[in-house]
Parts: structure tokens; sequence; C-alpha cells
């Protein structure tokens, strides 16, 4: 790729990584409909993700800094789960082991297989039926006068049940914080608990992915100087725009219901499922020759 191509692919990713819509599917679908020559490809994907990681580490550093401390002095004083935000800490180890186990597991699957224009397009409507479900399921909640929860009320099992949602992420298509963000919306989480709590749990597992990633692909990713360049590009400017998100999205989820999100996945899961069919794309390659 060129440094245009490198930026818009930042840009994608640190506009995608947080909100519902998944930027796996965004970084496959662009360059398909651009007729770029090839897909930037899994490996490039997950080490980008380290720009919306460090947004991400910055903007919640507060949260992380008291959940380390409290960790580290539960782990002191022999005492590891004695504190709210060292349990909160061990959740979210806790839940970060599905996606790794799931991970290692499929991926071949994941990296070829599962990054078809079908899979993408099935994945962003289905899942836009299921946290529409989701939606619905807080209403109904919210009309009989049952409490959501918050931060301080989340446990064990929100952090094992968040943890397997997360792992349908690795689905091209599904979206880490969209599956995450449903799985706290049914589990009685208010909508900027579940994306908050979301955000926080992909932390791990994205440094994995894109350490895992970076070290198995080197010698494709940093194959020349100009390519190393490329990744450094897109992974920087998907940090900044990530960050930006990342405030846009806790703030709006505050007042506002995920609909957006849903009629846009079923617009995007439409729209490839039409061009398909018309022959104008691809299942694995982009543009029909």
């Amino acid at each position: 790729m060129d440094f245009i191509q490198a930026v818009l692919l930042g840009i994608i990713q640190g506009f995608t990584e947080f909100l519902p819509i998944s930027s796996t599917a965004h970084l496959r679908v662009v360059p398909a409909l651009l007729g770029w020559e090839r897909d930037p490809g899994a490996a490039f994907t997950a080490v980008i993700q380290w720009g919306t990681l460090l947004a991400a580490l910055i903007y919640f550093r507060s949260d992380i800094l008291r959940i380390t401390i409290a960790v580290l002095d539960g782990l002191r004083t022999r005492d590891p789960w004695g504190h709210p935000d060292a349990r909160m800490g061990w959740m979210i180890a806790l839940g970060t082991v599905p996606i790794v186990v799931c991970g290692l597991a499929f991926k071949k699957a994941i990296k070829e297989d599962l990054r078809s224009l079908y899979v993408i397009a099935a994945a962003a409507i289905g899942l836009a039926i299921v946290l529409l479900s989701a939606e619905l399921w807080v209403r109904r909640r919210q009309q009989k006068g049952q409490p959501l929860k918050g931060m301080s009320d989340l446990g064990w099992w929100d952090a094992v049940a968040t943890g397997l949602a997360q792992a349908v992420a690795l689905i091209p298509g599904a979206s880490r914080s969209g599956v995450t963000i449903t799985g706290g919306l049914f589990l009685g989480m208010d909508r900027a608990t579940a994306a908050r709590f979301s955000f926080l749990m992909s932390l791990p597992s994205v440094f994995a992915a894109g350490v895992y990633e970076l070290y198995d692909e080197r010698h494709t990713l940093l194959a020349s100087q100009a390519d190393a360049l490329n990744l450094a590009t897109a992974t920087v400017v998907s940090g900044l725009v990530g960050y930006a998100t990342i405030a846009f999205l806790l703030s709006f989820l505050k007042s506002h219901t995920t609909l957006v999100f849903i009629l846009y996945r079923v617009l995007l899961g439409g729209l490839l499922l039409a061009l398909l069919w018309q022959g104008v794309l691809q299942p694995g390659t982009g543009l029909a020759e």
C-alpha cells in the first residue's frame, strides 16, 4: 500500500474500533470497494489496533492506574479480591481468556476463510438483530422499573459472560465493542457501563493480538522501510482518531440508544450482499474483474 492508503486505513480503524460497527469489516470492505489489489490482512489489522489500544490506555489512564495499584496491593497483602478495583482487574483478566483461547484455536479460519465478504455481511446483519434484541430487553427492564447495573455492580458472571461475547468478535463483521456491549445490555448494564467495561476488557487481548501478529508476520509487515512506515502511520492515525471516538461514544450512550448503529449495520450488510449477488464484488478478493 502507499502512504495515502495507510492514512485512510488508520482513520477507518480509529473511527470504527470503538463503535459497534466492526473495524475489521471496514478494513476489509473499504479496500474491496476502492478496488485495491489486496486485502490489508488480519495481521495488519491486529497491529494497527495498537493505535486505538494506546488511545484507550490514555483515555482510561486513571481507571487503569487505580486498578493496577489495587491488584498489586491485593497480591502484597494476600487478599487479591478484597478491594473492588482489584476485583475489576481480575475480572478483566478472566474475561480475556475466551478470546485468547478461541483466537489461537481458530487462527487459520479467522485469517482466511472468515474474511469472506459473505461472512462479514452476515455478521453485520445478524449481530444487528442481536443488538436490537438487547436494546428491547433493556427497555423492558426500564419499563418494569428494574435498575440497570453500573461499574460498581459488576460481578464475576458479568466478566465471564462478557468475555464469551468478546470471543464472537473474532468473526469479521461482528465488532468487538458491538458484541461486548450487546452482552453487557443482556446482563442488565446501562449503555455507558456496557461500553466502558467493553473498552477496558479489550485492552489485554488487543495488546496480545498485536504482539503475536507482529512477530508472526514480521517478514511481511516489515518487508521494507516503506512497509514499516505505512504500518506506523496507520497505527498513529488510528490512535488519534480512536481517542476522539471513545469520548464521543461514551457521551452519546448516556442519552441515546444504539439504534443508529443497528440501522447502519443492516444497511452495510445489505449493500454488501447486493454487490456480491450482482457480481460487483467477489467474496474473497474484492472488486470483480
